[in-house]
């Protein structure tokens, strides 16, 4: 006669899961350490490389802000034809006219005219500089300043004087400004008179030698067209004056004229590349983890137990 066994049922206790899920780390102490110290020093490394990401955005808006967000810029944008549209000589006295606008200033691309150090510097080297004749109040509308040396005031914007961008001046290899320093501008000398500082809401400033109007019609054929417009509006009027910017510069054809808010688009830079960075370092955190632990011969329960 056979006698049948019935057998209950047990279920592991949690001091039992606890014994199991520590088995590596009690039989492997110093390969379980090696890891958790891996992952640990892995984690504060992603997590510093993105507090200095944060930071650095952080402070171009701080820098941003104190600039000012009130700086709008109007430019000429692309006629019927597929060309460059001009802007009328009288764009910027008639914005200065609209309700709200506090500064306008101007510069003026000036073409067929290249800056060299010296005439012997072969004329395809021309670093990317260009010449822009600009009016006399332009830098407290940019909110930059003088660096060097002075800018220009009503006597020297009629003569061949010229103040640097302050990458031109570094592409230029001029370091300081000496008593009758020059640079071939246009096929002839022109004086420096100084360099800027950096213009981060004008970026195109600092790679630009800036020459009084007067002097570029009259020594570099420039025909006298503003090619952007900057102002400054009030805070609480910033968007009316967007709105009616087109129309006052070119009446006649409005949809040829380009308006922009630099502040706006140095913004969304910060934060694309802020969240590309947060992006590219979390993948490499997760990339990075993986040959950790398999290295380690250790399962993810493990890891999480030996951390």
């Amino acid at each position: 006669m056979t006698a049948t066994a019935t057998l209950s049922r047990r279920r592991l206790q949690v001091s039992d899961l606890t014994r199991l899920s520590t088995v590596g780390l009690r039989t492997r102490k110093l390969r379980a350490g090696l890891s958790a110290l891996g992952i640990a020093i892995g984690v504060a490394a992603i997590v510093a490389m993105l507090g200095l990401s944060a930071s650095s955005q952080a402070g171009l808006l701080a820098e941003i802000n104190q600039l000012g967000t009130n700086l709008l810029a109007v430019s000429n944008g692309q006629s019927l034809t597929g060309g460059t549209a001009e802007l009328p000589t009288s764009a910027a006295p008639m914005i200065g006219r609209i309700r709200g606008v506090q500064q306008v200033q101007s510069t003026g691309a000036v073409s067929g005219a290249n800056a060299y150090r010296t005439p012997y510097i072969p004329s395809v080297d021309t670093n990317g500089l260009t010449i822009q004749a600009a009016s006399l109040n332009l830098l407290p509308v940019l909110g930059t300043t003088v660096a060097q040396g002075h800018y220009l005031n009503a006597a020297t914007a009629q003569e061949p004087v010229a103040v640097l961008g302050a990458a031109t001046a570094q592409l230029l290899g001029i370091d300081r400004i000496y008593p009758d320093e020059r640079i071939w501008v246009g096929g002839q000398w022109f004086y420096v008179a100084g360099v800027l500082k950096p213009a981060v809401l004008a970026s195109d400033t600092d790679t630009s030698v800036l020459v009084g109007y007067p002097a570029a019609e009259k020594y570099l054929g420039f025909d006298g067209h503003p090619s952007t417009i900057y102002l400054r509006a009030q805070t609480d009027r910033v968007n009316a004056v967007d709105n009616l910017l087109a129309a006052t510069a070119n009446p006649e054809n409005p949809s040829e004229v380009n308006v922009s808010q630099p502040s706006d688009a140095l913004v969304a830079q910060a934060d694309a590349e802020s969240a590309l960075n947060g992006l590219f370092l979390g993948l490499g955190a997760v990339a990075g983890l993986i040959p950790a632990l398999r290295a380690a011969h250790l399962s993810p329960t493990q890891a999480l137990w030996s951390v």
